[in-house]
């Protein structure tokens, strides 16, 4: 069955349903393609630019270093939350060891949260996609059985095609569904992996600014 067959014999449910499918798996497949490629950077990027933190003379030296590498800004908002003004405002209450822990807390969240972006999308996809193509399969099959009883006798041969193509949707459903899910969990694991840099690196930067604070 051709596409134009399809779009011809299909109801507005069918057509619905497919053009559904249709989006979730050309917004899949952005989202894939765009997170792919930011997280190849940041997970190029964010260990260069810790190691150019480590062997800068000093904490302004460090942040230009960081500059050169961090393309994606997930570093340098780290270091700059810990150059922000805190005198006056709540932030500024307890010891220097909790501001801190505040700031670079905060810092990191941001980031993660933007490296995040599209997971929700991806498992989504993943998730509702089998069970719409089964329900356009079901709708199909539906159909086919009401539009044949209407003709008194049934045979075989007239039951066979417009169930096989009904099962299509289920196919589909599944196409659009295995990418999605292969890339949230390949991107998840990526993500936290540059997580649990990040978090290394926001607990000894804390604890060098705190210890050239005292």
């Amino acid at each position: 069955m051709s596409l134009n067959d399809f779009w011809q014999h299909s109801d507005a449910v069918s057509l619905v349903l497919a053009v559904l499918l249709l989006a979730l798996s050309v917004g899949s497949w952005v989202v894939i393609a765009w997170k792919w490629r930011l997280l190849s950077r940041v997970s190029e990027d964010v260990p260069r630019s810790v190691a150019a933190f480590w062997q800068a003379s000093g904490f302004d030296d460090a942040r230009q270093r960081v500059a050169q590498f961090d393309r994606d800004a997930c570093v340098l908002p780290m270091l700059d939350a810990t150059l922000l003004p805190l005198g006056g405002t709540l932030a500024s209450s307890g010891d220097r060891h909790h501001q801190l822990t505040r700031v670079l807390r905060d810092a990191m969240q941001s980031v993660v949260r933007r490296m995040q972006w599209g997971q929700t999308w991806l498992a989504t996809a993943g998730a509702i996609s089998p069970f719409i193509g089964l329900l356009g399969t079901v709708w199909g099959i539906f159909n086919a059985l009401a539009g044949l009883t209407e003709g008194g006798a049934i045979r075989i041969e007239e039951i066979a095609g417009p169930v096989g193509e009904a099962l299509v949707m289920t196919a589909a459903g599944l196409a659009v569904a295995i990418p999605a899910v292969l890339g949230y969990n390949l991107l998840g694991r990526r993500i936290g992996q540059v997580e649990a840099v990040l978090e290394g690196f926001a607990h000894d930067v804390r604890a060098l600014l705190a210890e050239t604070s005292d």
